[in-house]
Parts: structure tokens; C-alpha cells; sequence
């Protein structure tokens, strides 16, 4: 049984930028708190130049939200908090405000593992707009960092081509819990198993390990070395090979399986940590067989990541298990995933929604306004599209969808294709509704989504880009809200739409 995350990982309401807090007492100082109002959550661009993107984060973003609470000292503490005046930043009622709020929320969201794509919300909130407001920065942090590293671990794990690939990276990861995150996310995307032990506590993740050349270099010889862990774990036999001279250690390890096979125990196989791994495989593999242990896996680490993994297999590298850890863990060629969070739509209790753009001079930047929800359409089995649609409006029947950078480029889906919303119920009025999945079921949704994704917008050079889009009247929304702002006309009155 592993422990359950929150025991060691609650997530403080304190965890936020100072300006939701000083946003939020604004809005209850002009009484706008209670004012309903719809954000969404979602990432403009891919990272490391892919075609798709894995949700994830999504467990310790529900754990977040269920257990928000302002406790005694963290109050204390804002109650410290002074202006440029020096005179206290937040008013004790405020302070007591929130010290007896309830989270009243609703939120949907995509299922962890589940293949997305830019522009998508990857969570809708709402709710009343101060509480909207000040869950932003966490649910950014949760979910744009797993969200990255699930996606890097997918890849790798397309590089592998399905050879096993461990996630080695604690020691190099951005702090503790960054470590834990990352080993979570990258299981989900795809690695059998982890080095961290801690993260296969918290969440039953297989954890995989042997020895450092620390072990050989504690002995006189490497033949001593590999002989005392035979000794003591014969169940774990996987030799790292390269501390002195890496063939040399091959050949000590084959001496250790034999030493192994006449006691009932086989060898693991052999671990190269340097040099010129696509040689120094071929020949490891090539004397292991010949020695009769044919079944003996090579396993390969160094900074490694997908590309380079690409590379050694065009080498005819013999490697069968991959350790990846840096390079994985810390996002190594794409540090962030850029996830954003924007108002939509706010209304006042019972009223009709106003719908909220935010205008930039970079399109991309330009927001999507309404409630939203992702219709996905599948063909044949395979993913072909996916609609951006707003709840608000008249019922969704049109499949077509109209690019959001290029109203020129639109898809009509077939009458055949099937088609699943995408955003699930996850909080009614502050209330958890989702049971979420054990973490075996949310790897094996990635693996199954990905399956369902073709080939084309998983290729690592120039992927094909997948087709996202607004439904018509989403759009006709959109447009004619941009228009109304650029023409310096009110937005989002009560009622109106294009």
C-alpha cells in the first residue's frame, strides 16, 4: 500500500503570487467577490517542438483545491504584510473572511494522460470570482510542470520504441518535490519505473536501482566488488561495468554470472554510465552472448534524452533498458510549459453571462472568450480534430471547426466520426465529484490516447500539426467581441452577442 500524497505534499493556500491576494482583498473591498465568473487554464504552444502534449498534474491539483484552506499561522503572517505607507496590507476582516471561507467552485478538467493540444482548456473554474482568483498561481505551477515532464517522458519513451525506460533523475531534479512531481509525471508518461523511492511510497510507482562506482571503487579490485553485491543481492545482479575499464568490466560481470548460475541465480545483466555507448554495447552484448547469457539486459544512462536515444539506435546500439534522468526531470531543452490562465465570462448572481476577451498585439495571445468545453473526433480509431465549444451557447451540432490564427483554414468532421467531450466534473459547488484513478490506470489512458494519435504528430522533426479549432458560433463570438474592442465599444454587455 502506498501512502496517500496528501500526507506528505499538502499544498499551502500560501502558495500563490502576493497579487491574488491583493487582488482578491479588492474585490471584496469593492464587493465583486461574490460575482460569478469562468477562467480556463491552458498552454498556447507545445514544448520541445512536439506535435501533442500528455496532461498531467491534475491528482495534486484536485488534492489542492479539496484541502484549500487558510490556516491560524498563515493568517498571522498576512496580518503582517505592510503597503508603502507601512501600514498593514490586508484589514483583519479580510483576514476573517478568509479564515471561514468554504470552497465553492465547480471545476471540470481533462483527465490526467489524456493527449492535448494548444489553446485547449485544460481545467474550467467557476465560481465566485475571488476564489477563482486566487487558486491561479498553484494550479499553473501543479499542472504546467507535470504536464511538461509527462510529455518529455512520452517521447523518450517513443525513442525507446518500447524498450523499458527508467527515470533516474532525483539527484539532478529542481529540489524535493520537484523530484517527486517529476517522477510521477514521467511515469504517467510512459517509464516503467523510478530510482526515487520516496515517489514509489507515495504512489506505488515500481522503483529499479543496483549500484555506484562508488561500490567498486570501495573494494581493492572490481572482481571483489561485483562479488560481495553478488553475495548480497543475487537478486538484483545488474553490474555498472565503466568505473576502470568498461570490457574489462564486462567480462568481470559475466565471471559474477557464472558465479551466480551454479548458486540457482541469474545474472541481471550490465549497466554503461560512459564513453562511446553504441560500440562499447555492441561489444558487451556480443560477449555476453557468447558466455551464454543471452538474456543478460544492457543497460544504458549518461544524459540521455530522446534525441540522442534516436541516435544510438541508428548506431545499432545493443542497449535494451534505458536510464534517463537530467535531461527528463528538469526539461532539460525546455525548462517551462508556458500554461495560462484567463477570465472567460463573469456575471453577476442570477444575470446573464458577459463574455471577456483579453485583446494583444500578438494573436497568439488573443484569449477565447465563453465556457468552454473540447469536443474530440475520432475516425477509424484515430483522433482527427478537435472543437472548442462555449456551453453558453445554443447546443453544439456543427462539426466544423475554424483555425484560431487563420479563419481561412477550417475542417468539416465526418458524419461518421464518433466524437467524447473532453472536460469532465470534477467539483459541484466545492464538492469532490471525480474519483480519481490509481496512477497505473492514468499511464495506461496516456498509452492508450497516444495509440490513437497518428504517427505524423508524434514524428520528433517537423510533426504535423494537429487540427484544433472554435465551433462556428464560438468564433462568430470571438470576432465579433474583438471587433467591439477594437472599435472602443463596451465589452461583454449582459445579453449580447454577435
Amino acid at each position: 500500500m502506498h501512502l496517500p500524497q496528501s500526507q506528505h505534499r499538502r499544498c499551502s493556500a500560501l502558495l500563490t503570487d502576493l497579487y491574488q491576494l491583493t487582488m482578491a482583498y479588492s474585490y471584496w473591498k469593492s464587493g465583486m467577490h461574490m460575482k460569478e465568473a469562468v477562467f480556463h487554464l491552458f498552454f498556447r504552444t507545445h514544448p520541445f517542438k512536439s506535435g501533442f502534449s500528455i496532461a498531467c498534474g491534475l491528482g495534486d491539483a484536485i488534492e489542492y483545491l479539496r484541502t484549500l484552506t487558510f490556516h491560524e499561522e498563515e493568517l498571522a503572517y498576512l496580518g503582517t504584510l505592510t503597503g508603502n505607507d507601512g501600514k498593514p496590507l490586508f484589514e483583519p476582516a479580510f483576514l476573517e473572511y478568509l479564515r471561514t471561507m468554504e470552497w465553492c467552485c465547480d471545476v471540470d478538467g481533462i483527465p490526467e494522460g489524456t493527449v492535448v493540444f494548444s489553446h485547449e482548456p485544460l481545467l474550467r473554474i467557476q465560481g465566485p470570482l475571488l476564489q477563482c482568483q486566487i487558486v491561479e498561481t498553484a494550479l499553473l505551477n501543479l499542472l504546467n510542470f507535470q504536464t511538461l515532464i509527462a510529455t518529455k517522458a512520452a517521447r523518450v519513451c517513443f525513442a525507446a520504441k518500447g524498450e523499458p525506460v527508467l527515470e533516474f533523475g532525483l539527484r539532478r531534479a529542481q529540489g524535493t518535490d520537484g523530484a517527486v512531481a517529476a517522477s510521477r509525471a514521467a511515469y504517467i508518461g510512459g517509464c516503467t519505473a523510478t530510482s526515487n523511492v520516496f515517489a514509489g511510497y507515495l504512489f506505488g510507482i515500481p522503483v529499479r536501482g543496483t549500484h555506484a562506482h562508488s561500490w567498486v571503487m570501495s573494494f581493492d579490485t572490481e572482481e571483489e566488488a561485483f562479488r560481495a553485491y553478488a553475495e548480497a543481492m543475487p537478486n538484483n545482479a545488474v553490474f555498472l561495468v565503466d568505473t576502470y575499464d568498461t570490457l574489462g568490466g564486462v567480462r568481470h560481470a559475466i565471471e559474477m554470472g557464472q558465479w551466480l548460475r551454479q548458486r540457482g541465480h541469474e545474472l541481471g545483466g550490465i549497466r554503461l554510465d560512459s564513453g562511446d555507448l553504441a560500440w562499447l554495447s555492441i561489444e558487451a552484448r556480443r560477449m555476453l552472448d557468447a558466455a551464454g547469457f543471452p538474456k543478460a539486459v544492457i543497460v544504458a544512462s549518461n544524459d540521455l534524452d530522446e534525441q540522442t536515444i534516436v541516435s544510438l539506435k541508428q548506431e545499432g546500439a545493443a542497449i535494451n533498458v534505458w536510464g534517463v534522468g537530467t535531461r527528463l526531470v528538469t526539461a532539460y531543452d525546455q525548462p517551462a510549459l508556458g500554461g495560462v490562465y484567463k477570465l472567460s465570462a463573469v456575471r453577476e448572481k442570477g444575470g446573464s453571462w458577459q463574455h471577456k476577451i483579453k485583446l494583444s498585439e500578438q494573436a497568439a495571445k488573443v484569449s477565447t472568450p465563453g465556457i468552454q468545453q473540447v469536443r474530440r473526433f475520432r475516425s477509424d480509431g484515430i483522433y482527427i480534430g478537435d472543437m472548442i465549444y462555449d456551453l453558453d451557447g445554443p447546443t453544439e451540432t456543427s462539426r466544423t471547426i475554424i483555425d484560431r490564427a487563420d479563419v481561412t483554414r477550417r475542417k468539416n468532421m465526418p458524419d461518421d466520426a464518433t466524437s467524447e467531450d473532453l472536460l469532465v466534473p470534477l467539483f459541484r459547488r466545492g464538492k469532490l465529484v471525480y474519483d480519481l484513478p490509481p496512477i497505473t490506470a492514468i499511464r495506461d489512458r496516456a498509452q492508450e490516447q497516444l495509440a490513437a494519435l497518428h504517427d505524423g504528430h508524434k514524428r520528433f522533426l517537423n510533426p504535423h500539426e494537429y487540427p484544433v479549432g472554435l465551433s462556428l458560433a464560438l468564433h462568430e463570438l470571438r470576432t465579433g467581441l474583438i471587433l467591439a474592442a477594437r472599435e472602443g465599444r463596451m465589452m461583454g454587455e449582459p445579453g449580447v452577442r454577435p
